[in-house]
């Protein structure tokens, strides 16, 4: 069985690239189904379970060379080269279903979003390839990475964008698009961020529970980026023609992600820092309530359907 396995592997991966390196700019609207389709035939065959997260001894070896084509590439919307970090600004790395409408959102922010991309985080195969991370076999997730000027968005509104664009609660998968490489998760660089995403997970999931009357136990995976140290790091871009997919001519509009149409909690509410403290103002929303009661995630993925442009100041 497991030479059928690998042979399947191998053999899928053959047909992927056959799609992903054509002469062609852009993504297809066919190329990403043989990819989604591997982690369905393993599952057939005996391979990796979908709903279990491979070991790292028995991952793919990956490779000592990082993602070509990402050198130098720029913001396909924003403009800004992905790689860069300029001074006084953060970054954030987060995974909620399929990336391509995840970034979206994001890249949507009205102000302070220097930057996003999409890659492959959290597992524990160097340089993954598209195919073999959506094989399980890497034990990455698909996930977006966030260069963030905090003097103008918030932390805070991201982690509250991430929790409402997304089924926290859905365990490996979101929507149709069901494995690991699809599961929830946030990874924190410092004990702050690690203090707001857990703070905001208890009320969110609270809020979830009050608004369906049932249990909503959220099983977004939070993790320190250091923990991926061992295993060449906690990020890896994706393919260049991933990167804005959605923004790109002929792109299919395709979102798993699975909204609930529930708001986080307001700040006040769940901040993890004290009344008067530093911490609790350095930390406040940027955003204000008007932009959430107009711009919020909706039941359903939609972000799929809206403009490319950032959201203008002036519509809210």
């Amino acid at each position: 069985m497991a030479r059928i396995v690998l042979a399947t592997v191998l053999l899928m991966f053959t047909v992927s690239k056959a799609f992903t390196t054509s002469n062609k700019p852009s993504l297809s609207r066919a190329a990403k189904q043989p990819t989604r389709m591997i982690g369905n035939i393993l599952n057939l065959l005996g391979g990796p379970e979908k709903s279990q997260l491979i070991a790292p001894d028995k991952a793919l070896p990956g490779r000592s060379t990082k993602m070509p084509n990402i050198d130098g590439l720029r913001h396909y919307v924003l403009g800004n080269k992905l790689e860069e970090v300029p001074e006084g600004h953060e970054v954030a790395v987060f995974a909620n279903g399929c990336f391509w409408g995840s970034e979206k959102g994001i890249w949507r922010l009205p102000k302070g979003i220097h930057s996003t991309a999409v890659g492959y985080c959290a597992g524990f195969t160097p340089n993954p390839t598209y195919e073999e991370a959506c094989s399980g076999l890497t034990g990455h997730t698909e996930g977006v990475r966030v260069v963030y000027n905090p003097s103008e968005v918030s932390f805070v509104d991201i982690l509250r964008w991430f929790w409402e664009a997304h089924d926290p609660a859905s365990g490996m998968g979101q929507g149709n698009d069901r494995g690991t490489q699809y599961r929830s998760g946030f990874y924190y660089f410092n004990d702050e961020q690690k203090q707001l995403i857990e703070a905001s997970k208890a009320a969110y999931e609270k809020r979830l529970e009050e608004a369906t009357g049932r249990e909503r136990a959220i099983t977004t995976e939070i993790a320190p980026a250091s923990d991926y140290e061992k295993y060449g790091g906690l990020w890896y871009f994706a393919e260049a023609y991933h990167q804005q997919y959605l923004a790109k001519p002929g792109a299919r509009p395709y979102c798993s992600a699975q909204p609930q149409g529930v708001a986080v909690p307001e700040y006040e509410e769940w901040c993890p820092f004290p009344e008067g403290s530093d911490l609790r103002e350095k930390h406040k929303p940027t955003l204000p309530k008007s932009f959430w009661d107009k711009y919020a995630p909706r039941r359903g993925c939609s972000v799929v359907s809206e403009p490319n442009d950032p959201i203008a100041e002036s519509t809210f």
